[in-house]
């Protein structure tokens, strides 16, 4: 099946528009003369507004692991104790992280379980110098209450580092609202740039924390990072042709505007899962507590009984429609729907019919229609 024909609708990368296509074709230019500090700059005054901050933004020639890298590596010594939650394979990733750089004091909640913030304080109140959160947990199709953690880890003096990685530019974030002192994101999610690039968002705080390590990262020292970005540039050669792509994604995002973007991702994740519902399939996150949420940019749901997640993924695949299946021990138990990025209520309509077909097809539901009519009723409050 030719590539073009192929719908993206997993939880990134996302399908990037003609226009950013085109941008990235441009010439290269000096990477240290006044054009490319000009799109850099032009890049950071828009990412301020996605971000919803007033603290620095940095963009980074790396994916979201090198923004979670750099947040850590930055603010961990070999004897400082970092809080890692987790609750699916990204809460796991910072985990593993931190664990290079200092002492790894875990929450870790059985996958798709949401936290109980008595446990979160606990923790805390134990001593740290940082906690680490992912704000929406892909893996599993859950939002994580950062707004309640940023305030518990303020009364306890902890730096707050959050992975925003598939919410910044597609759901609310207010990183200084919030207590944030570093947030990260990248390119290939909700901003709907190609993959390559993260930027991050570093507090006055998070700066006077790095002032006093004794060794900083090399490539991912957020110091050299501000002390360019002050010059409009980058400390090291810059990804020229994704940061075209990445300014011209931004300019998308700029002319949609924020709230009505926000309500978009929010409605077309509404409408999976609620064709999900019509359809008798069950979302797989666990919400035990009024904090937590679905994700509002991916639904993760289970595997219907008779039919593996694995088999439903190779099933859409065959007619023309990408979705993710489960990472590590929740392979083929669930699979994902992504609804980030550029994503239109005609993907949306064209992914669930198709879903339809396929559980038609494997004997898991009786008729075509319920699920269909279910999202096109969410859908329709958008018009």
């Amino acid at each position: 099946m030719d590539l073009e024909d192929t719908l993206l609708m997993m939880p990134g990368p996302v399908p990037v528009a003609p226009r950013v296509l085109r941008a990235m074709s441009k010439p290269m230019i000096n990477h240290r003369g006044a054009e490319f500090a000009a799109m850099y700059d032009d890049c950071c005054e828009i990412l301020a507004d996605v971000f919803q901050t007033k603290n620095d933004v940095l963009i980074i020639s790396g994916s979201g692991t090198a923004a979670m890298e750099a947040a850590v590596g930055c603010t961990t010594g070999k004897d400082d104790v970092v809080i890692t939650l987790e609750n699916g394979k990204f809460g796991e990733r910072f985990k593993k992280i931190a664990s290079r750089y200092g002492k790894v004091n875990p929450l870790e909640n059985e996958w798709g379980r949401s936290f109980d913030l008595a446990e979160v304080e606990k923790k805390l109140e134990e001593g740290a110098k940082s906690i680490t959160l992912i704000h929406n947990e892909t893996s599993v199709g859950i939002q994580n209450p950062a707004k309640e953690i940023g305030k518990l880890a303020k009364e306890n003096d902890a730096l707050f580092i959050m992975d925003g990685v598939t919410t910044i530019g597609g759901d609310a974030v207010k990183t200084d609202d919030w207590g944030i002192d570093i947030a990260v994101v990248g390119s290939q999610k909700c901003i709907a740039a190609p993959p390559g690039l993260s930027m991050v968002s570093v507090s006055e705080r998070a700066f006077e924390v790095m002032d006093e390590m004794e060794k900083l990262p090399y490539y991912l020292d957020l110091k050299a990072y501000k002390k360019s970005g002050d010059k409009s540039q980058t400390p090291y050669t810059p990804a020229v042709p994704l940061f075209f792509g990445l300014q011209e994604a931004l300019h998308i995002v700029k002319e949609e505007g924020m709230d009505a973007r926000i309500k978009r991702h929010a409605t077309c994740a509404e409408a999976v899962r609620a064709a999900a519902v019509a359809m008798g399939i069950e979302m797989f996150p666990q919400l035990n507590d009024e904090h937590s949420q679905y994700s509002n940019t991916v639904t993760a749901m289970k595997a219907p009984e008779g039919v593996s997640g694995n088999d439903i993924k190779k099933d859409m695949l065959a007619r023309g429609i990408i979705i993710a299946g489960g990472q590590d021990h929740l392979s083929g138990k669930i699979f994902r729907i992504g609804s980030m990025g550029n994503v239109q209520p005609k993907d949306i309509m064209l992914t669930i019919q198709e879903l339809e077909v396929v559980l038609k097809k494997r004997g898991i539901i009786p008729s075509i229609g319920a699920g269909t009519e279910a999202a096109s009723e969410v859908l329709d409050t958008l018009l």
